[in-house]
């Protein structure tokens, strides 16, 4: 026989925790386990129950001061009345023991409600600089116009089901351990709605949409980045039966820009230099967002070091403030030299054997090499 864990490891809580935490700590491992959450997951479902057997001890008083004397002896199955909790639905859970505020109405009109839609959207760097405004095609389930979203064949009507009286939930009783709970669930006769069609709508078949594809026009904003998300209220599907319409979800994925790099608002750009434009200096065009800008490498420039260009980076989605540009030089030192630029270096004299001193030395060297040349 499997050796049962102490209660209180099972919730996480101190053995003198008040019923306040136990109640956060269930809560905590019903959100996460339910059966109704975590369909055909053994695991989920066991840890539930170890939980729900706790909870169901722990928080009665004198079950309690039992088990903190005796241990599991005292609390073994049949030593008082019980219910299994994974029977019971998620949201019923939580109306019984936490005030969860579910009503019978409120389900109904959550159920009813059309589901969310997201659209993947992909756009060129220049238009995540700039914002743009893009036509996008949704396919989704919209109202049916000819009965205009209640499911009924026009000049016909509805009827109350007879078997929740329109609440849409039928209550059910169960003996526990805090004594008569009752609980609802939904209607298994009109599927939550409440009400029953005489005569159900020939186009959408009594569901009350259809699926019909709808153009919508989406802003996208300046300096938006891969990941980013657009919401569109009301614009998923259709609800079931008149039921409120989903929301469309716009993800966004910005292509690479050929020669920036994006760090947040900040952009990098690589400069590739030879030893000779590092070492005399020298005016360079380089690509920005907004075109190419000429800047100056001034003489001494080392491998690595970087300039900032201040505001010439993307803009904030929010605030609308620029990042900055930074240029990182990287010194290209060539493979393939020819016999005339190998003599050249040599007559510079940097081949010491030694490593080289900051100070007047080779690259002085080498531009009296070259202006004596």
């Amino acid at each position: 026989m499997a050796v049962k864990r102490d209660y209180y490891e099972v919730l996480g809580v101190a053995r003198q925790c008040s019923p306040e935490d136990l109640k956060r700590a269930f809560r905590k491992i019903a959100m996460d386990s339910h059966p109704d959450r975590n369909p055909d997951d053994a695991v989920a479902s066991a840890r539930f129950k170890e939980a729900s057997e706790a909870y169901a001890v722990l928080s009665d008083p004198g079950r309690r001061r039992s088990y903190d004397m005796f241990g599991h002896a005292t609390v073994e199955p049949g030593g008082g009345p019980g219910v299994d909790f994974s029977d019971m639905p998620f949201a019923d859970i939580f109306d019984t023991f936490f005030g969860g505020g579910f009503s019978g109405r409120g389900r109904r009109e959550r159920s009813n409600r059309g589901d969310d839609l997201r659209y993947d959207l992909t756009i060129t760097f220049e238009e995540a600089f700039t914002g743009v405004e893009k036509q996008v095609d949704i396919a989704r389930l919209a109202t049916c116009d000819r009965c205009n979203g209640s499911g009924a064949e026009p000049g016909t009507g509805e009827d109350t089901c007879p078997g929740c009286r329109g609440s849409g939930q039928v209550r059910r009783q169960a003996q526990s351990i805090f004594g008569q709970v009752v609980t609802t669930a939904t209607c298994p006769t009109c599927r939550g709605a409440g009400r029953l069609l005489q005569n159900p709508c020939q186009d959408c078949r009594g569901q009350g949409r259809l699926q019909k594809p709808k153009r919508l026009a989406v802003k996208i904003p300046a300096g938006v980045d891969t990941g980013a998300q657009i919401r569109i209220s009301g614009e998923g599907e259709s609800g079931l039966r008149g039921g409120q319409p989903g929301d469309l979800y716009v993800v966004l994925r910005v292509k690479a820009h050929p020669h920036l790099a994006r760090h947040e608002q900040d952009m990098v750009y690589e400069l590739r230099v030879n030893m000779v434009q590092a070492a005399l200096g020298d005016r360079i065009q380089i690509p920005t967002l907004e075109g190419l800008v000429e800047i100056a490498i001034p003489g001494g420039t080392q491998n690595g070091q970087s300039f900032r260009l201040a505001g010439r980076g993307m803009p904030d989605v929010r605030g609308g403030r620029r990042g900055d540009q930074y240029v990182v030089v990287q010194i290209v030192i060539p493979k393939d030299l020819n016999p005339e630029q190998k003599a050249l270096l040599r007559k510079v004299g940097g081949l010491t054997g030694r490593p080289e001193k900051v100070a007047k030395g080779f690259f002085e060297k080498l531009r009296d090499a070259i202006s004596l040349d």
